[in-house]
């Protein structure tokens, strides 16, 4: 019986030329990844918006109570002819045994009652239903608010495709429709992540028209969208490359987003507060303002 055996020297250049080929596969698709981002724009928007990404998965949105909001309602408005956005109205925790079995009509004469209502302004990624948003929405619920919750247009079952011009567009009509419902009670803004983008456009817009939001929470913000980008984990791997502005930050801007919030404060005129915790570092350094100093400079902005 014959046998035979590689030899070692052998078998260490078969090696060597697997990882020769591996390297020069990941090298191609490195230099390539700029380019495909330059030519497609709409890629970078995806990027940033991440609205198909829907966690959690299989969750039926016409069904808050799934999610353990069994005093809370889902409906669709429609801020222009063709867009419809999915709405969540969550009642003071105190409502929770009336509210039971109760319908949109009794759900919107609540906004009689005295308390203050939060509309929440979600970031980029998953749905209103997103385990971490339902958990704040119990919160604010037993503080005693009404908390008031949308999908953008092209997120979870809303209507559309997204961009920052749309965002803001959906999130006046959505603060126009609760001002008429509640009337002189106080109304606040509370936006998370990419949500402090929509929400300080926002309360722009109010505060230039004389009619500033009764306050603005943004909670993790950021500067702008083009500083987000420059400083995530994610472009590490390009940031030093030549041209990162031109192929990356510029294709942002191509798209129209900014979310400008640094230009934003200098004309808000309502009280602000501003959510960071020390220690959390996703908030810092993978969130929309990605530097803890950002998040400073943003605060002596707005004071």
């Amino acid at each position: 019986m014959l046998t035979f055996s590689v030899p070692p020297l052998c078998s260490r250049y078969g090696l060597m030329g697997r990882l020769k080929r591996i390297f020069l596969w990941l090298l191609v698709i490195y230099i390539s990844v700029p380019f495909i981002v330059k030519l497609c724009p709409s890629i970078q928007a995806k990027l940033v918006f991440l609205n198909f990404v829907r966690l959690p998965y299989f969750i039926d949105l016409k069904r808050p109570q799934d999610q353990g909001l069994n005093h809370t309602i889902n409906f669709y408005l429609q801020p222009e002819p063709g867009i419809n956005i999915g709405v969540w109205h969550t009642v003071p925790s105190q409502m929770w045994k009336e509210a039971q079995g109760k319908d949109r009509e009794w759900y919107d004469s609540t906004f009689k009652s005295p308390n203050p209502v939060i509309m929440y302004l979600h970031g980029n990624a998953g749905t209103r239903g997103g385990d971490h948003r339902v958990q704040l929405y119990k919160v604010l619920s037993g503080l005693g608010y009404h908390v008031v919750t949308f999908d953008y247009r092209g997120w979870g079952d809303s209507d559309g495709s997204p961009s920052e011009r749309g965002m803001t567009s959906d999130a006046l009509f959505l603060y126009q429709w609760l001002k008429l419902k509640a009337g002189s009670k106080p109304l606040h803004l509370w936006g998370h992540s990419l949500g402090t983008g929509v929400a300080s456009n926002l309360a722009r817009h109010l505060c230039d028209r004389g009619i500033p939001p009764d306050s603005l929470i943004l909670e993790s913000p950021f500067t702008n969208i083009r500083e987000e980008a420059k400083s995530h984990p994610f472009s590490m791997v390009y940031r030093y490359l030549p041209g990162f502005e031109w192929f990356f930050l510029d294709t942002i801007s191509a798209n129209d987003i900014r979310f400008a919030s640094d230009e934003n404060v200098e004309h808000i005129s309502c009280p602000l507060l501003i959510l960071h915790a020390e220690d959390d570092s996703v908030g810092c350094q993978n969130s929309s303002k990605m530097s803890c100093v950002g998040h400073m400079d943003l605060y002596r902005h707005a004071h």
